[in-house]
């Protein structure tokens, strides 16, 4: 059974150019939208999101940065140093649903909502408070608008997947874990072994996470599919909520899942592997199984973990974060259509990205020597076309730390 606390819901109060500082509360927004923009986490221990508006030629320029009202946090690697700049080893720290942002602190294992002003996409207002997440490190976060749900999948002493309805007052409260057994301690150690994405299914009616598994100690990576569910509360209201089990499958010849798409107008997913590339699975709508149907290997990765499919393309565009480049992969067989160096820009690798329209924008965190960064690629020649535009340094904005990436179409 669920159990809810409603959020309190301010508003009325004047917005004024958002810049770091605190958490701006929510006040009635202006009528007209005033174009798109991207949003990742700063990840920072006071952690925050930055909204960077995109131009008519897909260009980026300064933006802002909102607090979210929690912490963000790191996760270790294997030599049980910092993991940055895979922070929180996975994809979709944050995720956008309509006018709303929602957004993982994984320092205060909270969830935050934040609402976007209709008159300007770069501000932003935090919608009620952060709610508790019963897991520990949340480090993605998937939501749906046509169930009113979001759903966060956490990567520490306490790994599973944790939901919460939503309002426009903002979030309804978590209900219980649904566990993952991994082991694992908080911060967690990583990447293997580490809960990758959670993400819905394109008719959203399928909760689905990768979750990785390390090789070298015969843990078994997996795919996981919860159905969404009709409620009935205490109160006789009829809601969407999570199945309290899942259908797990481990596809054959992979190993390490990491970022993953749903491929439109299938029942097939295309997700990464770090330890080869990357796959094509498809997944029975009756049984929620996934068996494999194509793998593809890329030749000179240190591990391809972030996905994204472009519009333009009908493809697939994959990153790394110890290579500079972006590599294009068919939605088909999981082959390798073209390879982007971009070692020219002096990123370290690239992270969590995204597609819209004729754009692909790739985040680069950064080592802490080099700033962080994102690319803006132009695909609009289609398919093979991908041509650097843009390389925007994050300078005061963003560093190491900073994760995820999504836009507003």
């Amino acid at each position: 059974m669920l159990f809810y606390t409603i959020s309190s819901f301010l508003s009325v109060l004047a917005l004024s150019q958002q810049v770091a500082g605190h958490p701006h509360r929510c006040q009635q927004g202006g009528a007209n939208s005033a174009g798109k923009a991207i949003y990742f986490l700063t990840n920072d221990e006071t952690n925050a999101v930055v909204a960077l508006p995109i131009g008519p030629d897909g260009k980026l320029s300064q933006g802002t940065v909102t607090e979210t009202g929690g912490a963000g946090s790191v996760a270790l690697d294997g030599d049980n140093q910092p993991a940055t700049p895979d922070a929180l080893v996975g994809q979709s720290a944050l995720a956008i649903a309509g006018n709303n942002i929602f957004a993982v602190n994984a320092g205060s294992n909270t969830l935050s909502m934040l609402a976007i002003l209709s008159s300007d996409p770069t501000r932003l207002c935090i919608v009620g408070e952060p709610v508790a997440i019963p897991g520990e490190f949340p480090n993605t976060v998937a939501v749906s608008a046509k169930n009113n749900l979001v759903c966060v999948g956490t990567t520490g002493a306490l790994a599973g997947i944790s939901c919460s309805p939503f309002t426009s007052k903002g979030l309804c409260g978590m209900d219980n874990l649904r566990p993952f057994d991994l082991g694992q301690t908080t911060p967690p150690v990583g990447p293997t072994n580490t809960v990758s994405q959670s993400f819905f299914s394109e008719d959203e009616s399928v909760l689905f996470t990768t979750v990785k598994g390390d090789p070298p100690t015969n843990k078994t990576g997996f795919l996981s599919a919860f159905a969404v569910e009709r409620v009935v509360t205490k109160k006789g209201e009829a809601i969407r909520a999570l199945s309290q089990v899942d259908t797990r499958s481990s596809p054959d010849e992979t190993a390490v899942l990491f970022g993953s798409r749903v491929i439109p107008g299938t029942n097939n997913v295309f997700a990464t592997d770090a330890a080869f590339g990357a796959a094509i699975l498809s997944v029975n709508p009756r049984t929620l199984e996934a068996t494999t149907l194509a793998t593809g290997a890329v030749d000179g990765q240190a591990a391809t973990c972030w996905a994204t499919i472009s519009p333009a393309t009908g493809t697939a565009f994959v990153t790394d974060v110890g290579v500079n480049r972006l590599v294009e992969m068919s939605l088909q067989d999981a082959s390798v259509i073209s390879e982007l160096d971009l070692s020219a820009n002096g990123d370290p690798g690239l992270i969590d990205l995204a597609a819209a329209g004729n754009f692909v924008y790739a985040l680069s965190p950064g080592n802490g020597t080099t700033e962080a960064a994102v690319t803006v690629v132009d695909v609009s020649g289609g398919s093979g076309s991908a041509k650097m535009i843009q390389h925007f340094g994050l300078s005061g904005l963003a560093n190491r730390n900073a994760q995820g990436m999504a836009i507003l179409v």
